[in-house]
């Protein structure tokens, strides 16, 4: 039997920032001259963003003599003072979604036999896979695997991952979750590639339990039945995620929606094939251009991707969790039901693909 998400669970840091102060935030930095608040402002306004959560609390106003100084000023931690904090709250946030994804679909922690961790914002050992283990009470002969710094495009290759499991092992129930905490690597910056990416970066964590044994969990959910991956002709340099010693530095250039326009259709359509093109869509948001570009490039119906639009809206681009989040609006929506096809782009530019079934 092809396997099929039950559930799935999302969580959120507790500090909620509207897309405008942050905007005023970072626009109003001492060393901010007027080209760069003009980069700033107009970046901001375009990104079809209305919330963003984070981690760093200092952000709604409150300074943390960390990461936000007094008088709201930016401050420059190194990378291990930002690995720290991903240390401390990451896993907090992935048992949180994990959590809610067993209790969502009837799972007990003890029926778990495999977890597939995802991330890219930060790293650290024993990790995720083994917090979680720890965290919800999951059994210690439980099989782990992580998947790091492949970016936003990743949830689908966890995905993946989970299929192949259960494929392998019909018994199987896997755990994915993804969780990333982009705040972390925000810095004041006057290039407008690293002001783009400041624009639509959040941080979330998401959770979805697979397993092909129909007798487990609650009925229904979304089938997993086929994935495709595929490299664009160009953009290794455009879409770039690289350590630093002031943070990890995302090059997100003005050229990615572009290229995703150009090559949308071609990939897509190897990917279907003689398949008609499902009415519902999940693609991972890059920013509300990267949206428009694959509508456009696809023809498709304006409201084909207003799940993927809700979810930039309310939460912005949280990397790899956010595609989990699309799926989990697609699948309590009762309207929605049929073929779903999900779309996800990490760097050099890469362009994930899967065909799913929402079933009853």
């Amino acid at each position: 039997m092809p396997a099929r998400i039950t559930s799935i669970g999302t969580a959120l840091p507790a500090t909620s920032v509207p897309q405008q102060d942050l905007r005023a935030f970072f626009a109003e930095q001492p060393d901010a001259s007027r080209l760069t608040r003009r980069l700033i402002g107009a970046a901001f306004d375009a990104a079809g963003i209305e919330t963003r959560h984070t981690v760093l609390s200092g952000l709604a106003g409150t300074p943390d003599g960390e990461f936000i100084g007094e008088g709201a000023t930016l401050l420059s931690p190194t990378t291990g003072t930002r690995n720290d904090l991903y240390r401390r709250a990451a896993p907090v946030l992935a048992a949180e979604a994990a959590g809610s994804a067993l209790a969502q679909g009837d799972i007990m922690p003890s029926q778990v036999t495999h977890v597939v961790t995802v991330s890219c914002t930060g790293f650290f050992a024993p990790g995720l896979d083994y917090r979680l283990i720890r965290d919800l009470g999951l059994p210690e002969t439980v099989e782990r695997s992580h998947l790091g710094f492949m970016g936003c495009a990743a949830a689908l290759p966890g995905l993946r991952a989970a299929s192949q499991i259960t494929a392998a092992q019909p018994g199987a129930v896997v755990l994915v979750v993804c969780v990333e905490l982009c705040s972390l690597h925000i810095r004041d910056t006057a290039d407008a590639e690293q002001i783009v990416a400041a624009s639509v970066f959040a941080d979330g964590a998401a959770a979805a339990v697979v397993t092909s044994d129909d007798a487990v969990g609650r009925a229904g959910g979304i089938r997993l039945e086929r994935f495709a991956t595929a490299l664009t002709s160009e953009g290794e340099s455009d879409m770039v995620w690289t350590i630093g010693d002031h943070g990890f530095n995302m090059t997100l250039s003005a050229e990615v929606p572009r290229i995703i326009g150009r090559e949308i259709r071609a990939a897509v359509d190897r990917f279907l094939g003689e398949a008609d093109a499902p009415a519902a869509w999940a693609v991972h948001p890059g920013g509300r251009s990267v949206l428009d570009r694959v509508e456009t490039g696809l023809g498709l119906e304006s409201t084909a991707l207003s799940a993927s639009r809700a979810v930039l809206r309310e939460n912005g681009n949280m990397s790899s969790a956010t595609l989990l989040f699309i799926l989990r609006r697609l699948l309590e929506d009762p309207d929605v039901s049929g073929p779903i096809a999900a779309l996800a782009f990490g760097p050099g530019l890469t362009v994930e693909s899967a065909l799913l079934h929402k079933i009853s």
